[in-house]
């Protein structure tokens, strides 16, 4: 299969990739390698922990998929740290821990308020990993500050060093989030200075790539033949789509190309499909045969 852009280049490498499971690539031929931050809801005391295989309606919260298991165990153990939740024996007991002695847990184990603060501490990673509260993030970036202003360097580095850990589990939520949103998406790249390429994207599925040459091409007839494609492609009953593991290569691929200056794009609402006045749908057209956009 040819490819005319780098976009196109990346997304059948990652279809090669699954389909013939390269000896040496582990990143995207075992399953096992997505990883789920699941939060137990069930219990008095909650539990946040890593699984592979998220159960559909159990009543426990699920995010992601990741790519890294490492990076989400050290994230989550570098919040556990910080807010000194790390209890080794979270039970009934009314038993002090070890890590409780260590000052690595506020008291878990012993029940009382104790576990009314630790679960008031899972309601704000709940909150941090939905993208509506990043408290968490401001708490560690003024920790780093203050154990910065007191030269303790080794402390603050392993802060910011958490920081960019946490920020890489946000970063893969936008793109879940961004590709579970289903949205229209009309992209266009210059193959040269005669050719322009246009994709129609929704969600992670790529429904067309169609060149157009710019030589000999009247401008009202291009943007023409751009909204026809629109119109044929996106026209339809609005769905919903849930980002699994199988897809998150792709929607990776797609919104950080989203993001780079390699190409223009316009979202497409679905309103604007399904109206006789197209007044909208022509003006975002005639931006994105004119201009560069980012995310």
């Amino acid at each position: 299969m040819l490819t005319d852009t780098e976009f196109e280049a990346f997304m059948l490498e990652c279809k090669l990739i699954k389909e013939y499971k390269p000896l040496f690539n582990k990143m995207m031929k075992n399953l096992l390698t997505y990883t789920y931050i699941v939060i137990g809801m069930d219990t008095e005391i909650r539990s946040i922990g890593i699984t592979h295989n998220p159960i559909e309606n159990d009543g426990n919260l699920y995010f992601g998929p990741f790519t890294s298991k490492h990076t989400v165990e050290r994230a989550i153990q570098a919040i556990k740290e910080c807010y000194k939740i790390d209890c080794s024996n979270p039970s009934k007991k009314k038993t002090a821990c070890l890590n409780y002695s260590l000052g690595l847990c506020i008291g878990i184990c012993l029940g009382g308020s104790a576990i009314e603060q630790y679960n008031t501490i899972i309601d704000k990673i709940i909150a941090l990993l939905n993208g509506t509260d990043m408290s968490i993030l401001e708490e560690m970036k003024q920790k780093m500050l203050d154990a910065s202003k007191k030269f303790d360097f080794i402390t603050a580095a392993k802060y910011r060093d958490d920081i960019d850990l946490i920020n890489f589990l946000l970063n893969k939520e936008k793109i879940i989030e961004f590709t579970e949103d289903n949205k229209n998406i009309a992209m266009m790249e210059y193959l040269n200075n005669s050719t322009i390429k246009l994709f129609l994207i929704k969600g992670n599925q790529v429904l067309l790539s169609e060149k157009y040459l710019l030589e000999g091409t009247d401008i009202y007839q291009l943007r023409a033949m751009v909204k026809k494609n629109i119109l044929a492609y996106f026209k339809g009953p609005s769905t919903t789509l849930k980002v699994c593991r199988d897809d998150i290569d792709e929607a990776q691929i797609i919104y950080n190309y989203l993001k780079s200056s390699s190409c223009s794009y316009i979202i497409i609402p679905e309103n604007w499909l399904h109206t006789e006045n197209n007044s909208d749908l022509e003006g975002a057209i005639n931006k994105l045969l004119s201009i560069q956009n980012k995310v």
